[in-house]
């Protein structure tokens, strides 16, 4: 492990004392982007990359739990990612595997009574991952202190296709009448059913767009770019990322 500067250390000691009274984003969520150029910039391959980024996870977890953040969607894989090389893909499918793993018997998840829950289109899942996925949301399904949402296999597209088509299919058998659909009614069908949108969003790497990350959820959500690839965050990226926050006036429109 990297040692710190003790100039680092100041700076994070000083951008704690600013944000740790402020007001803090009951849910965040974060576009996990830029494994692959990171392992370029090092000279390393595009697995390497995807290693050291589920590494960070772990570490973001810590950092959120203690600044009392209560839920947090992580932007794992998505829809469109499928269509990278099938080599790639499989890479990435395997670490998933292992951090799924080590999600259902980490201490941490159980100690803060995280809820877990995958988000997304599960049909293009394998068995293996469809049964951990499984495994992890029945042992954790009454865990209500905070909530940990991986959006894999997501598009905001997708869940807005898939949302309509549980509404139709409702209004189809004469559940709902079409008079009676409401933003609460689409709402309740989206991936997301019952959790409040996202306050604030954080995308790494320098890219400025949501890439179809949380579509109708995040229409009044703060959003932070930072130009850091994501295996490089660090814990004052995420204090600034929280200090920016603070400093704008949410008005949702009015």
């Amino acid at each position: 492990m990297k040692l710190q500067s003790p100039i680092y250390r100041f700076y994070e000691r000083r951008l704690w004392n600013q944000i740790k009274k402020g007001p803090k984003p009951h849910h965040i969520g974060v576009i996990l982007d830029g494994n692959r150029r990171f392992a370029k910039k090092k000279g390393l391959d595009a697995k390497d990359g995807h290693f050291f980024g589920a590494e960070k996870v772990d570490e973001l977890l810590i950092w959120c739990l203690k600044f009392g953040i209560k839920i947090i969607t992580l932007y794992v894989f998505s829809t469109e990612n499928f269509n990278r090389k099938p080599e790639e893909v499989e890479k990435i499918m395997e670490l998933l595997v292992k951090k799924l793993h080590k999600i259902n018997s980490d201490p941490m998840i159980v100690d803060n009574r995280v809820k877990v829950k995958i988000i997304g289109r599960r049909d293009t899942l394998t068995d293996k991952i469809l049964k951990l996925i499984n495994d992890i949301e029945e042992k954790t399904k009454d865990y209500d202190q905070h909530i940990l949402n991986v959006a894999l296999s997501y598009g905001g597209r997708a869940e807005i296709v898939d949302a309509v088509r549980k509404i139709a299919t409702k209004v189809q058998e004469e559940e709902i009448k079409i008079t009676e659909i409401s933003e609460e009614t689409i709402n309740d069908h989206l991936y997301t059913e019952g959790i409040p949108d996202p306050d604030l969003i954080i995308r790494t790497s320098g890219e400025e767009r949501l890439s179809g990350f949380l579509i109708w959820q995040s229409a009044y959500s703060e959003l932070y770019f930072t130009d850091i690839y994501w295996p490089a965050f660090r814990k004052i990226d995420l204090w600034r990322a929280f200090r920016i926050y603070q400093q704008r006036e949410r008005r949702y429109g009015k």
